[in-house]
């Protein structure tokens, strides 16, 4: 980076609340009529992105997360489809980083890829950055993410990814995946829980790993100033317990993305009353889906 460019403080006590009343993009009635663009994306501010994928091109609509430090951007998430002809995430984040560093000009800029977990819908798109210039993107499986973090060594450790004074902490959240990692940013207070907590249904692939995770993420938020609780899908209906069938493409009555830490308690509380019953469950900002 260039010693000249003028440095951004990212190191606030406290970060400042900022609403996220964003009416997201969420499908058509038909996909023949779509309109939506492939990528619809939010400035938070000016250094924090959040981009949904249509539905038209893939029913899961993931959100992806940009956060920009003084010395590289960082992706989580790369969508669930690897063309880019269909899904242009490339040219998109590629505008974004070029648009952020003519009013931030600075030499050496990278990009860095991870990932909140390895399914398909979350790493299609790692593809389109294979071969960009100063960029890493690491792997989202057990193998690669968990020793990037170090988790493999530590699982309990709280990780820090420095994208230039911007500090992200990175916890292992295991039990929606074995690999699944929890990112948050001390800047925006976004704690990116990605399919782990959400507005939708939430797949348990380990309940007592699930249970430890939640358990985990609670002790961590009450000791930050958390912000907002970001997944990476909305699937329930604004009428509470009542989510969209799997595969819908058109969800015009979708809840805010934003939950909060008193979800994580509901989330808890609702673990505890279903006990060791693998049975689906329909809460009212969540459904529980144990898979044993």
């Amino acid at each position: 980076m260039d010693a000249g460019s003028p440095l951004i403080d990212f190191a606030v006590a406290t970060p400042e609340p900022r609403a996220l009343d964003v009416r997201w993009i969420h499908g058509s009635p038909s996909a023949k009529h779509n309109t939506d663009p492939d990528i619809q994306v939010h400035a938070y501010d000016e250094h924090t992105f959040v981009l949904r994928q249509n539905m038209a091109i893939n029913y899961e609509a993931p959100f992806l997360f940009l956060l920009f430090g003084n010395a590289r951007a960082v992706l989580i998430d790369t969508g669930a489809t690897a063309s880019v002809e269909f899904f242009p995430l490339r040219p998109v984040v590629d505008e974004l980083i070029e648009g952020w560093l003519s009013r931030h000009p600075r030499e050496g800029y990278r990009l860095l890829v991870l990932h909140t977990h390895p399914h398909g819908d979350h790493i299609a798109g790692d593809g389109q950055f294979a071969d960009r210039p100063d960029t890493t993107v690491v792997g989202a499986e057990l193998t690669t993410a968990w020793k990037y973090f170090g988790f493999s060594e530590d699982p309990g450790a709280v990780a820090r990814v420095d994208l230039g004074g911007r500090m992200l902490e990175c916890l292992a959240t295991p039990g929606h995946h074995e690999a699944a990692v929890t990112f948050f940013d001390p800047w925006t207070g976004f704690l990116l829980t990605g399919d782990t907590v959400c507005p939708g249904r939430l797949y348990i692939q380990d309940r007592q790993a699930f249970a430890r995770t939640i358990d985990r993420l609670i002790e961590f938020s009450d000791q930050r100033p958390v912000t907002h609780v970001l997944g990476c899908h909305i699937e329930m209906t604004r009428q509470p317990g009542v989510d969209y069938p799997i595969r819908t493409t058109y969800q015009p009555d979708e809840p805010s993305l934003q939950m909060s830490t008193g979800h994580l308690r509901e989330i808890r509380a609702a673990l505890d009353e279903i006990g060791d019953r693998p049975c689906r469950r329909a809460f009212p900002h969540f459904v529980l889906c144990p898979s044993e």
